[in-house]
């Protein structure tokens, strides 16, 4: 039997794969660390969308690694403190 790593080894050898996997694995790192910053400071969802002037919907959306538009997850980031910068370096799988 295969463990997860060895399949997900194996998985990443597929280039569309990896790409996907990869996209995801970053919309769930930033979901995790706007959770806990939000926790750290200890506000709820309804607070951080009051300070950000959307819904609890979307920052739990955010949240839960649920793909939002550019302008929710800058307010929300605002709200809660987060300075968001952005690197331009190409991937190293870019052409």
């Amino acid at each position: 039997m295969k463990t997860f790593r060895s399949h997900l080894k194996e998985k990443l050898k597929d280039r569309q794969f990896k790409e996907l996997y990869t996209e995801e694995r970053q919309l769930a790192e930033l979901s995790l660390n706007i959770l806990s910053a939000r926790e750290r400071i200890g506000l709820s969802q309804a607070e951080v969308a009051r300070k950000a002037q959307v819904t609890q919907q979307q920052v739990s959306k955010i949240e839960q690694g649920v793909n939002c538009n550019m302008v929710t997850f800058l307010k929300i980031c605002n709200a809660l403190g987060i300075k968001v910068e952005l690197d331009m370096k190409p991937a190293r799988h870019a052409a």
